[in-house]
């Protein structure tokens, strides 16, 4: 394996490897910008140039504290859970207050119960430490092309009208007869996803797999909840169809 290594003492002792991939485009990575949100100084110092070397820019923060005053422009946040002045888990669940931008925790608990929390406080990925660069990298365009072309640096997103509610993936807004809807991130991905089947039915696995990037036994209950709580916001009922047995689909007020 050629590349660096970076370990330090104590329980958090780790090693970031890196190593060749083969060939890549130049474009790669292009226009992505992550927000790293690390305290340790030999960490960040091995994990900045080689994200660099894959196109990608990078800011760095060492303390929880604030993060949601620098997510603008950020297309990833990578955020480490051992913080020294605010856990981790609190600061994903702040971020998650103000912004749908996608985290990927990277961290050094490992246990299952960890990988769960991290998860369920709005984590879009969870990557333990010690881990290989070129993972961390696949990571970051997977959960971008869950976002759509716009939050990788590509065009932005069209929008997609059913009846008189519009749907802008690129602008991330939903608006009812002109009038804006506030949606959870969930939701919309949820909204957006039917939208872009255009009328074609989208099975329950499909829509869990690619809005919760995961399944598990609640599954179905928690993407009926959402449904429901997307019809009441939409106040269009008709709008977002059962397909019993199958999953959902959009269709017109009325049919």
């Amino acid at each position: 394996m050629a590349g660096g290594s970076l370990s330090g003492g104590g329980v958090g002792e780790y090693i970031i490897f890196t190593k060749d991939l083969g060939f890549r485009s130049h474009n790669e990575g292009d226009g992505v910008h992550i927000l790293l949100v690390e305290d340790d100084d030999r960490i960040a110092a091995a994990l900045r140039p080689a994200l660099h070397r894959h196109g990608m820019t990078t800011t760095r923060l060492a303390v929880g504290r604030g993060v949601a005053d620098h997510l603008a422009g950020a297309d990833v946040v990578l955020l480490d859970l051992g913080l020294p002045d605010v856990d981790g888990v609190d600061v994903c669940r702040a971020i998650r207050e103000v912004s749908d931008v996608p985290v990927i925790v990277v961290s050094a608990r490992g246990e299952v119960e960890d990988r769960i929390l991290g998860l369920n406080c709005g984590a879009d990925d969870y990557l333990v430490k010690p881990y290989d660069i070129g993972e961390l990298v696949a990571r970051v365009h997977t959960v971008l092309r869950r976002r759509g072309p716009s939050a990788a640096g590509g065009p932005a997103g069209e929008a997609v009208r059913v009846a008189d509610v519009e749907v802008d993936t690129g602008r991330h807004t939903v608006t009812v007869a002109g009038r804006p809807v506030v949606l959870t991130r969930k939701e919309f991905q949820v909204l957006a996803l039917l939208a872009g089947a255009r009328g074609a039915v989208c099975t329950r696995g499909r829509i869990v797999a690619e809005v919760w990037g995961r399944s598990w036994p609640g599954a179905n209950r928690t993407l009926d909840v959402h449904v429901a709580s997307l019809r009441t916001k939409l106040g269009r009922p008709e709008l977002v169809q059962t397909v019993r047995g199958v999953g959902y689909r959009l269709g017109h007020a009325g049919e």
